[in-house]
């Protein structure tokens, strides 16, 4: 048994860029050994009110700290091409060598409907995202690559500014089918918090996708992340979940939804019990660190965590003495 690696899950919905960077090195200073980084166009509620450029904060933040980090997640389907998805992400391990990895996902209208393309249905979006990971992966061989197909067209080029080594390509799925793909295609994956059984499961497509593809799943990043409330009181902690990540308690896909306005209004009928079992909200340390710990045990490789109220320095310094050294991987 060895001391897990449980890093900090830094909400660019919440917090203006200068202050992430700081809540980033502080995190660090508690024991949290990296940082993965929201990419949003828009917050989730206006509540939140920020929605910095993830590049930028992540460019900041490896400056500021020594450990892992990368975008928890980007869309290379929507927003970016491909091309400047894999430009950005070798860029930053160019410059924090071994320290970075590249999160993707299939996207979400809040964020990707806003350059006016056709929002198409999530098996088409899956598609999209795996055919700009190819797209991708040829830019990383460092090599003059060219690709012409469905989605996406690449004119004959190269990545100028290539690492040694380029990031390992992580994408976030929580459905059987695309992480069964993941598997067998990409270098690791990342997944959110969920029951026991249905992570497990997940865990379980993955690993027989890099079986199908020759490759070892246990030698290869399985991340999490997992939102909580955590305050020196139960209440505290219930009304942060309530006011700052109410789209926590909703009980429904969210990728369809385009404004934090429509977002707003739909909280107005998420009620405290909307919570239970999506999210632990307690002042009891120890309730937190059962739940992560659950995870751990089934074979995550890093868990990233994401306290949803604004008291996060009290909760890094709490968690920082009392959750992160209890924990084992």
């Amino acid at each position: 048994m060895s001391q897990a690696k449980v890093g900090y899950a830094a909400a660019l919905e919440q917090f203006g860029p200068r202050e992430i960077v700081d809540l980033c090195e502080t995190a660090e200073r508690h024991g949290f050994t990296g940082v993965m980084a929201a990419d949003h166009f828009q917050p989730w509620v206006p509540q939140q009110g920020h929605a910095a450029y993830v590049w930028n904060v992540l460019s900041a933040v490896g400056q500021r700290t020594t450990g892992d980090l990368g975008p928890g997640v980007t869309c290379p389907s929507f927003r970016y091409h491909p091309a400047i998805v894999a430009q950005a992400a070798a860029t930053l391990e160019e410059l924090y060598p071994g320290r970075t990895w590249l999160g993707l996902g299939s996207g979400e209208a809040l964020n990707e409907h806003v350059v006016a393309r056709y929002w198409p249905e999530a098996p088409e979006r899956i598609t999209m995202m795996f055919e700009a990971i190819e797209v991708i992966q040829k830019l990383f061989s460092g090599k003059d690559v060219k690709h012409s197909g469905d989605y996406f067209k690449l004119h004959a080029t190269r990545l100028w500014t290539m690492p040694q080594l380029p990031p390992a390509i992580l994408v976030a799925t929580a459905g059987p089918v695309t992480a069964k793909k993941t598997g067998a295609r990409c270098d690791g994956i990342i997944t959110p918090g969920a029951t026991v059984d249905k992570v497990a499961g997940v865990l379980a497509k993955f690993a027989e996708g890099a079986r199908s593809a020759g490759k070892d799943p246990a030698a290869m990043p399985k991340l999490l992340q997992l939102h909580l409330s955590w305050a020196p009181t139960d209440e505290e902690a219930l009304a942060n979940a309530m006011t700052e990540w109410p789209n926590g308690g909703m009980k429904f896909a969210k990728q369809d939804v385009r404004s934090p306005h429509d977002f707003a209004a739909m909280a107005a009928l998420v009620r405290p019990e909307d919570f239970t079992g999506r999210m632990v909200i307690s002042s009891d340390p120890d309730a937190h660190r059962a739940e992560i710990q659950k995870f751990l045990d089934l074979g995550i490789t890093q868990i990233y965590l994401h306290n949803v109220g604004r008291n996060q320095v009290e909760w890094m310094d709490v968690f920082g003495r009392e959750v992160l050294p209890a924990l084992t991987s």
